[in-house]
């Protein structure tokens, strides 16, 4: 049985790491499954990872991102100076203890999640091993980005990416390198049989409370969309840098009785509310993939999301199984909600579609591309 390692920065909240969970569940049948993560933030994984998967830290400590900033905001000189150097610290064990990981994993196959981690992949020998990056992020327009995944990708073997509009973009700008560039979505692991009646008056979004998820936006439109329809409520999801700012704009615009921040949740209470939605919104600036839209698509649910969402392209088929806003035009987009909220058969009809819309998406789909990807030889 071969051995596949998988290189992660943390295995807490965020999509890569719950890709990383969900190609190591798709893969333990198969092969031998290790996690090499640099980070323990929290006691446990964040997304559920099978137990027969093994999972590796290899660090003691962890970023002081927040203390540093901290230390600056207050002018502290003394705890500038201390928490400057515990992360120079860290940063370098990062980079060593990484290093000496790879230097030496009995692996017969090494996937890597970040650039930096392609970079000391791609720098230690080793001959028999089959060496894979695989790229979750849009370069979203920023060449100086680009530029450095494919330098990081220079001694690897295959560059996985997520979405087809990145191969196509990646394939080209490295035609000449010896890294082979492959497309292959992320994955739904679990599609639920219950499916949403859409009767319900209740929008959802999920997602990190981050600036690029266009939360701010989405409480805006929703504030014009409830002093119509007033009887409609909003389900938020998530956790993140953006939350207390979210709470605040919710109180002093009077939205508390019909805005519900829920914070970080599981998977199962994720889908519960999912199930008891009838539109799911999505105001991101930037995707690269979109996998909530995906699972709200798995429950029925008709999709919005701006177009500058660029994963949101491949996924929502505009008329069909939801709606994809131009220019991130708010008026818009509001104007389709109250399509939707006016129209129940309308809902029935892209909710329908929606479910139709994922089959390319479940995992022993996305599985299958993963396993030949993996037996090719070195």
């Amino acid at each position: 049985m071969k051995k596949v390692t998988i290189i992660s920065l943390h295995l807490g909240f965020g999509g890569i790491e719950r890709s990383v969970a969900s190609l190591a569940n798709m893969l333990v049948d198969k092969y031998e499954v290790e996690i090499a993560t640099v980070y323990k933030l929290y006691d446990k994984p964040k997304f559920y990872i099978n137990k027969k998967v093994k999972i590796k830290y290899l660090l003691d400590d962890v970023p002081n991102k927040k203390e540093f900033k901290e230390a600056i905001k207050k002018h502290n000189i003394k705890n500038i100076i201390k928490e400057g150097t515990r992360s120079i610290k860290i940063l370098y064990k990062r980079k060593s203890e990484t290093v000496k990981f790879i230097e030496s994993c009995d692996s017969d196959i090494i996937i890597s999640t970040r650039d930096i981690f392609n970079e000391w992949l791609g720098e230690v020998k080793r001959e028999n091993t089959l060496k894979i990056g695989w790229e979750h992020n849009h370069h979203h327009g920023n060449m100086d980005y680009a530029r450095k995944i494919i330098r990081s990708c220079r001694k690897l073997d295959y560059l996985v990416l997520v979405s087809e509009s990145l191969n196509d973009f990646y394939s080209e700008k490295m035609k000449k390198k010896n890294c082979k560039c492959v497309y292959i979505p992320n994955v739904i692991e679990d599609i639920p049989e219950k499916s949403s009646l859409l009767k319900e008056k209740r929008l959802i979004s999920v997602g990190r409370l981050s600036e690029e998820k266009g939360y701010d936006d989405l409480l805006e439109i929703f504030k014009d969309i409830s002093s119509e329809y007033k009887d409609w409520k909003l389900d938020i999801i998530g956790s993140g840098d953006e939350e207390e700012k979210l709470k605040k704009y919710v109180k002093d615009n009077n939205l508390s009785d019909k805005v519900t921040l829920h914070g970080f949740r599981e998977k199962d209470y994720i889908f519960d509310l999912l199930q008891k939605s009838s539109i799911y919104l999505m105001t991101s600036h930037t995707e690269s993939f979109g996998l909530v839209l995906i699972e709200a698509m798995s429950v029925g649910l008709p999709c919005i999301a701006f177009s500058s969402a660029e994963g949101a392209n491949e996924i929502i088929d505009s008329g069909f199984n939801g709606y994809l806003i131009k220019n991130r035009n708010k008026e818009a987009y509001k104007q389709k909600i109250r399509d939707l909220i006016e129209d129940v058969e309308a809902r029935k009809k892209l909710g329908k579609n929606a479910k139709k819309s994922i089959e390319k998406f479940k995992s022993d789909v996305v599985s299958k591309d993963w396993i030949e990807l993996l037996e090719q030889s070195k």
